[in-house]
């Protein structure tokens, strides 16, 4: 006899919550005694793909339609073995065209499956590091001066190791070589700055050696007792080493018979998401009777990110008179950076909400990521050089050996491990000595030092035009921002700003990076310099550029699409750096695009904007002044980017304007100014 509508239901209940705890047995089982032929069959394609026979899946999935769609997707499409049995239709397609299958897809009547593989870009790595993938000998670098922080990169491959980076001439963006998980779609992004370097390894301080570690003995802190248990914390973000501070922790204290408990709170740390490791060691097991630190219970905080360390999860467990926080105060972006490309850090105030919890003299800051990558070459030995650290201020109740030998015993780059341990303890004896070897100083001065005020700010962009063009362009600079430094001390009655935004806004657009101001800023010595500062070893380069005469455009998109060149690209930016001569004339090829064209308009008419401000600014309308000519800084990218950006800075630019002519909205500025 049949089964009854209601049992079937119950079935395909049954079959749901198989699928959903994963249970590829029960959910074959189920699929045997369902009895709708559609309900069946999803069944059994779903228990095929819990038991990995991908291929059975397929073929499940595609006898629900008489016409069925398979899309495979991959960062490497020639692993799939062609004699397989691929159902019918099926094909195979690079991740670089994920977009344009999906549009195809979405159009389909039938059946359609799409099956996107690719292994995680952050398991990558760890795999790497342990010698279980091959690691790639290819490294991405940003030229800085060539890049103009629109964040494009960022978009395209979604990464927190593309940084921010502060400059004199605005915020660049640059790779976190020890971060890098080498997925490599920030190179998509539309910007000719991205090199690829072949055969290179991150360079280690000039200093540091195999002599480079002082020989003078460091005294051993005092041990703290561990009669009662005492709770550790230890925050950071995932991938970074914060779960095996935790494991080391642990090995130690049962190396010396103590008790332990160590509870990893991991949430989305392969992503980069919090990762919290509470560490609780008693002299006595039985003396542990909660494996989490609790509220106002920690003992230490070994806080490895701030923004972790100064989240409400982690304040929670510190206590004024009790708790010690070693915090490192470098700066990791969060992915909020990502969709925000002028998102400042909160570095001061995260620090500010740790020092509140754990008193004035509660809190030790030290620059861990930038101090360790400096010594060792890579910032993942930045958490090592903080347990350290934090040994050396007397905060871990275990012995010296103890943990050493639980280095030793986890067996991942143990030299490495032990010596950034070595360097935080000496750190935490003597920082500066540390920082001096860490920073020698620098045998020649910066090619571009940054501005120290107004006149060196000025000055600098002068001698930078004059190179760009020539004297006579870095006059035609020079003649409007004295201008307007001269009007402003008139008619500001002792407001400041105007000129310092005319100044960085109006080189902004006259520096604009055509075809040969680029191939300066690759062959001016300042980018190979920049090379060998931070990469050693014998390499050669690749260049990531969207020529508008050689590259293809985009199907989908109608936008350019980026074409890689090899190192000879070197000889010929430094031929066509010398062609800059032809910028602006009949000749100039490059400058008869549009972009080129609204380029050089733009110029006339922020010089026009600027003289409309100087004829009738006031200390009512100054607030307002500095704002309009601060709108250049939002026009940032190339091609399309570079134009989205013009037109939402001109729709702002249209906005302010009219607020200028209106003596009763202008005023408001100033108001919001004062108040700010």
């Amino acid at each position: 006899m049949g089964m009854s509508q209601f049992q079937q239901a119950r079935l395909r209940d049954q079959a749901e919550q198989a699928w959903q705890l994963r249970d590829g047995g029960a959910l074959r089982q189920l699929a045997d005694r369902i009895g709708s032929s559609d309900s069946r069959r999803l069944a059994r394609a779903r228990s095929f793909y819990l038991e990995q026979d991908f291929v059975a899946c397929l073929n499940e999935l595609t006898s629900l339609s008489s016409d069925p769609r398979i899309a495979v997707v991959s960062e490497d499409t020639l692993k799939y073995p062609l004699d397989w049995h691929w159902p019918a239709g099926t094909t195979f397609h690079h991740r670089d065209d994920l977009d344009a299958v999906q549009r195809e897809l979405r159009e389909w009547k039938g059946v359609s499956v799409l099956i996107y593989e690719q292994t995680c870009a952050a398991e990558k790595r760890r795999r790497r590091k342990r010698g279980l993938m091959e690691d790639p000998p290819r490294r991405i670098f940003i030229n800085e001066r060539v890049c103009e922080g629109c964040g494009d990169c960022s978009v395209q491959s979604n990464c927190i190791s593309v940084l921010p980076k502060e400059t004199e001439f605005g915020r660049k963006r640059a790779i976190d070589q020890s971060n890098c998980n080498k997925d490599y779609s920030c190179v998509k992004g539309f910007c000719p700055s991205f090199v690829s370097i072949y055969g290179a390894a991150p360079r280690k301080s000039r200093a540091v050696g195999p002599k480079s570690m002082p020989t003078s003995e460091i005294p051993l802190p005092k041990i703290p007792k561990s009669v009662n248990p005492r709770g550790i914390l230890v925050t950071g973000i995932g991938g970074t080493g914060v779960i095996t501070i935790g494991q080391l922790l642990g090995v130690a204290a049962h190396i010396e018979g103590k008790g332990v408990s160590v509870l990893d709170m991991t949430g989305l740390a392969q992503k980069n998401g919090a990762v919290m490791s509470h560490v609780r060691i008693a002299d006595r097991p039985e003396e542990i009777y909660a494996s989490r630190v609790a509220a106002g219970e920690a003992d230490a905080v070994i806080g490895c990110d701030v923004v972790v360390a100064a989240s409400p999860d982690a304040i929670r467990t510190m206590k004024a008179g009790t708790t010690k926080a070693v915090i490192n105060g470098y700066e990791q972006m969060t992915a909020a950076f990502i969709q925000n490309r002028d998102l400042k850090f909160p570095n001061a105030a995260l620090q500010a909400s740790i020092a509140d919890a754990v008193g004035p003299d509660g809190m030790y800051v030290v620059d861990a990521t930038r101090i360790a990558t400096a010594l060792m070459g890579d910032a993942i030995a930045g958490n090592m050089f903080m347990l350290g650290f934090a040994f050396q201020k007397g905060l871990i109740p275990l012995q010296l050996e103890s943990i050493e030998k639980a280095i030793e015993l986890n067996a991942v780059a143990v030299r490495m491990n032990k010596e950034a341990f070595a360097w935080g303890r000496r750190a935490a004896h003597d920082l500066e000595a540390v920082a001096k070897i860490a920073f020698p100083a620098e045998p020649v001065p910066l090619a571009r030092p940054a501005a120290k005020s107004l006149t060196d700010t000025i000055a600098l962009r002068v001698k930078d035009l004059t190179a760009y063009q020539n004297r006579k362009y870095a006059e035609r600079y020079e003649r409007l921002v004295s201008e307007v430094r001269r009007v402003e001390g008139e008619k500001g009655k002792g407001k400041t700003g105007l000129a310092e935004a005319v100044a960085r806004n109006l080189y902004k657009l006259m520096a604009y990076k055509d075809e040969y101001e680029v191939a300066r800023l690759y062959t001016d010595g300042t980018f190979l310099k920049q090379l060998r500062d931070q990469f050693q070893g014998e390499y050669t380069m690749k260049f990531h550029l969207a020529p508008p005469l050689l590259a293809p455009r985009d199907s989908a998109t109608g936008h350019l699409r980026k074409m890689t060149f090899g190192p000879w690209m070197m000889p010929a930016f430094r031929m066509l750096a010398k062609m800059k001569f032809l910028r602006g004339t009949m000749l100039d090829i490059f400058g008869k695009s549009a972009e080129r064209r609204t380029e050089r308009k733009l110029i006339d008419e922020y010089e026009a904007t600027v003289k409309t401000l100087l004829n009738s600014l006031s200390p009512d309308n100054h607030a307002l002044a500095v704002e309009i000519a601060a709108i250049p800084d939002a026009i940032r990218g190339y091609g399309h980017i570079k134009e989205k950006s013009i037109q939402e800075a001109k729709a702002k630019e249209a906005t302010l304007l009219k607020a200028w002519h209106d003596p009763s909205k202008a005023g408001l500025w100033s108001q919001r100014a004062a108040a700010e």
